[in-house]
């Protein structure tokens, strides 16, 4: 950092709230949630209707993420905002219908395949450094600008551009659903059965259902009319089977699986992009140091997957952007048998939380956690794996991780190549979390050509 600025966070808060208070608060902001203090303590615990827990101790976060995985499954909650929307998909499942999926799904996303889709990635930036480049000293909003960007790149990969997918409604109905369905319902916090209807969910419904059949009809032509040249991610799930079992996806699994990489594979990079120009334009040192590295790399042309490794620094700067706006900010999970953690006593179905959004901004793991310092990333051995969890851990940590590193350095870097970000005065984002850690207001930012 050049200086002693920090930038934009939520302020957490101090003070217990009720039931009522809290679900309104929760609606507005998950973030609203988070005390304070967990941002200084190893665990917290109270009760809201439910017990909960809230854990942030990296040897804690360990046993639950990577030694008891079977004893927190994803919170009843979670699961019930999610599954219209992606039915028993990889995300959801537990037990033995995850590892199948799983190992069914695990060679789609290896080094060789992800890889061979970072033309599509290259591609994607160049578009969007002419999208760019048009608006010329206009101000950019640069959360729809890499919204549109990742959009095209999962679109692409998923279904190849072959139009048998409706690239707008599908996008349309993800965004309805997230801004209405992915809302906790109050239903949720008083611990109502699941046979209960939450109006919210209902609402989204309909469109939800639509883009189903219409990706159903285009699993079922791609599988007669077979693989491309180049296979995409629907071909290489076609083609895919559990390594154990022999089996393969039904249509409504397959479905399922690429609505999910659909949704993940386009937010969440996205926000990490939007965030990661944000926090550039606010440290000209910062974006002047990887605009250097990028332009040594890349001379001119867009990046590529096989620069990726030669862009260390670009990499640091995504690092430390997920670390301060981790596009999970709070996941939960469900304790099934009773345990310790950090001197907590876990009941079977108590509430067990993990802060991300605090665990990156904790005083014991991280010198000036509210501080931008991409360089806290120059030497990853010497931070604790369960300290940084913006993937997640474990056998559950996220399939898509290396392709979503790989398509965030290649945009910043090429975009950061060929313009210099500045922001624009009293446009500053807001960290809210519905479903994602989203910069409300857009991030507006003005790119000056070089």
């Amino acid at each position: 950092m050049t200086d002693d600025r920090v930038p934009v966070r939520i302020p957490l808060v101090t003070e217990p709230t009720g039931v009522l208070k809290s679900w309104q608060l929760m609606r507005e902001n998950v973030l609203n949630i988070i005390p304070e203090a967990a941002t200084r303590q190893k665990v917290l615990s109270g009760r809201t209707v439910k017990r909960w827990h809230m854990v942030m101790d990296p040897d804690a976060l360990q046993k639950m993420l990577l030694e008891r995985v079977e004893d927190y499954p994803k919170s009843t909650v979670t699961k019930n905002m999610l599954r219209p929307a992606i039915g028993e998909s990889l995300f959801i499942a537990e037990g033995a219908h995850w590892r199948w999926q799983r190992r069914t799904s695990a060679p789609v996303f290896s080094h060789r395949n992800v890889s061979a889709l970072g033309p599509v990635m290259t591609a994607a930036a160049e578009r969007s450094a002419e999208r760019i480049a048009q608006a010329g000293r206009r101000a950019v909003n640069m959360l729809d600008e890499m919204t549109a960007a990742t959009f095209d790149v999962i679109a692409e990969v998923t279904f190849s551009g072959d139009g048998s997918f409706d690239r707008a409604a599908v996008h349309e109905a993800i965004e309805t659903y997230i801004s209405d369905a992915g809302k906790i319902s109050l239903l949720d916090i008083l611990g109502a059965p699941d046979w209960v209807l939450r109006p919210n969910r209902m609402a989204s419904s309909s469109e939800m259902s639509q883009m189903r059949k219409d990706a159903d009809a285009a699993i079922e032509a791609r599988a007669a009319r077979g693989p491309g040249a180049v296979p995409d991610l629907l071909d290489l799930l076609l083609a895919g089977e559990d390594p154990k079992s022999g089996r393969k996806m039904t249509t409504g699994e397959l479905r399922d699986n690429l609505l999910t990489f659909i949704v993940a594979g386009h937010e969440t990079t996205a926000l990490t992009l939007a965030w990661s120009f944000y926090l550039c334009a606010f440290d000209a040192a910062v974006q002047d140091k990887a605009r250097t590295e990028a332009q040594g790399v890349l001379q001119g042309r867009p990046a590529t997957a096989q620069d990726v490794p030669n862009l260390p620094y670009c990499r640091q700067i995504i690092d430390e952007a997920l670390r301060l706006y981790p596009p999970a900010g709070v996941v939960s999970r469900t304790a099934q048998k009773q345990d310790d953690l950090c001197g907590a006593d876990i009941r079977a179905e108590d509430t067990v939380m993990i802060p991300i959004y605090a665990l990156g901004r904790h005083h014991l793991l991280w010198d000036r956690p509210d501080h931008f310092d991409p360089d806290r990333f120059a030497d990853r051995k010497s931070i604790h794996r369960y300290a940084y969890l913006p993937f997640g851990d474990g056998p559950r940590i996220c399939i898509g991780a290396s392709f979503a590193l790989q398509e965030a350095v290649i945009i910043l870097a090429t975009l950061l190549s060929r313009f210099r970000f500045s922001a624009v005065k009293g446009r500053d984002p807001k960290p809210v979390m519905i479903l994602t850690l989203r910069p409300e207001g857009g991030v507006w930012l003005t790119a000056d050509a070089l």
